[in-house]
């Protein structure tokens, strides 16, 4: 992956907020001012425990939800505020990959409607040209032409997901945005899915965000992992650097605890001893305070700022320098 140019971003979030209404009047914060960048040609990993606000970030530069304040900025323009026809042509440069394919298309539908329904809704296709559209799309996710007149629900989760990708990809977008996209997967079919992402990549050049849980899968798949948490970004690094130089006591603990067939098995295994805080109770200065052993108390009222400690290399810390 090291084929790409590094320096061309094609999509940029600046301070993304958004808030939703709790109890008792209080508001239940997704995303902090959530600032990253994603360059042309690569993949942009972003990993956290569930609920630290990732599918949330996603479905914003999605434009399926709208942030409460910042910038989303697609190829130097600013497209937060796009509404109407704007807004519905400019889908089609940005789709998504969803988690769970048994719910991404409706079941009545064969499977040449539904990968060709986008490319009729933006009259790129005439109806006589279905069968020879769907056919070609299902060849490039490495399926057999004659599925186009199946159904999803006679078919695997691993072959409804490489319809869900054919899907995305049938108006050639420039930005694919995988939320989950191999969760719901045995872990044999995780691999080609991945597979198949990797060199579809390659042959489209597209930029991908590819969110997970699983930072083992993240470090697989992307060029450049955020880890979130509490919908706050608190580590950026290359991702061939996870596992061994990443350093927020965040993520060490997250990398520390997957589990694998080359791991030291006379190391104990790390774990997170308490469970995160709710969004609606975010702690006043650094979100994982409370959780953590190396904590002064500075970071009980001072939030950090992501500061680069080499480059490329970003971490929000007192520890490591981000002191105001």
């Amino acid at each position: 992956m090291s084929d790409v140019n590094m320096n061309d971003i094609v999509l940029e979030t600046r301070d993304l907020v958004k808030k939703y209404p709790a109890s008792k009047g209080r508001e239940l914060i997704a995303n902090n001012g959530v600032s990253l960048k994603l360059r042309r040609g690569t993949t942009l990993g972003i990993a956290g425990e569930s609920g630290c606000g990732k599918s949330t970030f996603v479905r914003m530069i999605a434009q399926l939800e709208r942030p409460d304040s910042g910038e989303i900025i697609f190829n130097g323009e600013d497209i937060t505020g796009l509404r109407g026809e704007k807004l519905r042509q400019h889908r089609r440069r940005i789709q998504m990959i969803f988690q769970d394919p048994a719910t991404a298309f409706s079941d009545k539908m064969k499977v040449k409607d539904i990968i060709c329904e986008p490319l009729l809704n933006f009259r790129l296709i005439k109806r006589r040209e279905v069968n020879a559209k769907a056919r070609e799309l299902l060849e490039m996710v490495e399926l057999p032409g004659d599925f186009a007149d199946r159904y999803p629900h006679n078919m695997s989760g691993g072959q409804r997901q490489r319809i869900g990708i054919a899907r995305a990809l049938a108006l050639q977008p420039d930005v694919i945005i995988c939320d989950e996209a191999t969760s719901s997967l045995d872990v044999s079919v995780q691999k080609s899915i991945i597979d198949l992402l990797i060199r579809l990549q390659k042959e489209r050049k597209l930029s991908v965000v590819f969110i997970c849980h699983d930072v083992a899968l993240v470090r697989s798949m992307s060029h450049i992992t955020a880890i979130m948490y509490l919908g706050n970004i608190v580590e950026i690094v290359k991702s061939a650097k996870i596992g061994h130089g990443m350093v927020h006591p965040y993520t060490k603990a997250l990398t520390e605890a997957v589990f694998s067939i080359k791991m030291d098995f006379s190391k104990k295994l790390e774990s997170i001893e308490s469970e995160a805080p709710s969004p609606i109770d975010v702690p006043e200065g650094c979100p994982f305070c409370g959780r953590c052993d190396r904590k002064m108390e500075l970071c009980e009222h001072v939030k950090p700022q992501l500061l680069e400690v080499e480059e490329g290399h970003y971490i929000a810390c007192h520890l490591f320098g981000g002191k105001e």
